[in-house]
């Protein structure tokens, strides 16, 4: 007959080992959840970028051959948030398999222009243009990761790890006044196949023709997409758009779960359910953190590893999800605001003031603007058709070399003022996107801020 206290014994040992059993597993789960929520951010860019290359395809042009964008966006056009403004753009999804490619820049010393190159993982890998090349006339040879051969004569190599590509280029474009000039300079700039000669081919354009259903916005298609479906992506896109050397501790564990690039998929119930618990998780706090704004009406910068992540899988997925093709940092600096001095949101039943010390405006080697966007980072429309003020414009300086942008639904008062007016729509929240082509050290390094948006009693 076992007596009371060795039962109590036994009992304590067997809830002892119960509870080490549930805190293990509840440890392993916790591991796997976690890694399900590293992968999807991981991955993200890489889908992402496969799944707006498809839809370009079917609604915006075909692949491998520039895309002339001719005109700014105006208030109704809403396909990207925070549309620019300031410059048109060329475009292009080339596919390394079907090179290699040329790429023909003529000297251009009349515009800023950029041409950057993005990678499958969205890293910017070449940024031919004004900062880099200068305003000669420049012949660049596209090749893709497995390519060998002999660069001809007169070309430069711009080696892609990936087999996707992404051209984005931008053109300083002064006004709808300067369409025109634009149009010329866009339209010297040439993508040829090069041939068996080592000479490029002529451009010839394929049979296109857009798609009639309905577009669905890319990120409303990665929002949609099943976890086991982005998986499976995911491996099969790796196989020709293989990971850097440095993400190799991340192949390794992926590994452990069977995600191997090129192989199927093999996820158990298990990793399923905590991959899928992973992704919600990850989108979760990426939304968190870009919903988090400054208390103190100071304006926040995108991190200076755009375009260049390494292994800060977190940025990387965090500006594919909000502003995939992102610059370099060197051509251009993003600053926003959506609060006024005193940390409150800024409303267009309010007028504001943004004011410049003399010698203090954004230092930059090109030029700059500041672009008001609604709630929705659409575009205001406003009877002046007037988005966005910078430095070409005919702005009015003050007495002593400083300069305020004025800030509200109503024009003001006097012609010098409305000359400076940044239009907002009444009783509505809003924000505001400065942004610095080729900014200058002191932007750079923080040196140098924007000033905070003044409220008016």
């Amino acid at each position: 007959m076992y007596s009371v206290k060795s039962t109590g014994q036994r009992v304590g040992v067997f809830m002892l080992g119960t509870v080490i059993v549930i805190a293990a597993l509840l440890a392993l789960l916790k591991d796997k959840i976690m890694l399900g929520a590293e992968a999807y951010l991981y991955g993200y860019p890489l889908v992402m970028m496969e799944t707006t290359r498809v839809h370009s395809g079917q609604f915006i042009g075909p692949e491998n051959q520039l895309r002339l964008v001719r005109q700014f966006p105006d208030a109704n056009f809403k396909d990207v948030v925070r549309p620019n403004v300031d410059t048109l753009y060329t475009t292009a999804f080339i596919s390394m398999k079907d090179g290699p490619w040329v790429f023909e820049m003529p000297a251009n010393t009349e515009r800023y222009e950029l041409m950057p190159f993005m990678d499958a993982w969205t890293n910017v890998f070449a940024s031919p243009g004004t900062r880099t090349s200068g305003t000669a006339a420049a012949t660049y040879l596209l090749t893709g990761p497995g390519w060998q051969g002999d660069v001809p004569v007169g070309m430069q190599r711009l080696q892609s790890p990936t087999d996707m590509v992404w051209l984005i280029g931008r053109t300083q474009t002064n006004g709808v006044a300067d369409y025109a000039r634009v149009h010329r300079l866009q339209d010297r700039l040439r993508l040829k196949k090069l041939g068996p000669d080592n000479k490029p081919n002529a451009s010839t354009p394929d049979a296109w023709q857009r798609s009639t259903m309905p577009a669905v916005p890319p990120v409303v298609q990665m929002r949609n997409m099943a976890t086991a479906d982005f998986y499976e992506h995911l491996m099969g896109l790796m196989v020709a758009n293989p990971a850097s050397a440095d993400d190799a501790p991340m192949l390794q564990r992926l590994a452990a779960v069977q995600l191997v690039p090129g192989q199927a998929v093999r996820l158990n119930a298990l990793n399923k359910a905590c991959f899928a618990l992973g992704r919600w998780l990850a989108d979760y706090k990426v939304h968190k953190v870009l919903s988090t704004k400054a208390t103190d009406g100071t304006w926040s910068s995108p991190p200076l590893n755009l375009g260049a992540y390494g292994t800060d899988y977190n940025t990387r997925a965090a500006v594919a999800m909000v502003g995939l093709g992102a610059n370099l940092p060197q051509d251009a600096l993003y600053p926003n605001t959506s609060l006024d001095h005193e940390g409150k949101q800024l409303m267009g039943d309010q007028r504001y003031r943004l004011h410049f010390k003399a010698n203090q405006l954004p230092p930059v080697k090109a030029f700059w603007s500041i672009t008001a966007y609604g709630a929705d980072e659409f575009l205001i429309d406003n009877p002046l058709k007037r988005y966005a003020l910078g430095d070409r414009d005919a702005l009015s300086f003050n007495a002593d070399g400083s300069l305020d942008i004025w800030i509200q639904a109503q024009a003001p008062d006097t012609p010098a003022k409305r000359s400076n007016w940044l239009p907002v729509k009444d009783q509505a929240p809003f924000l505001l996107n400065a942004r610095l082509y080729l900014p200058k050290d002191d932007a750079l390094n923080g040196g140098w801020k924007m000033p905070a948006v003044e409220r008016l009693h």
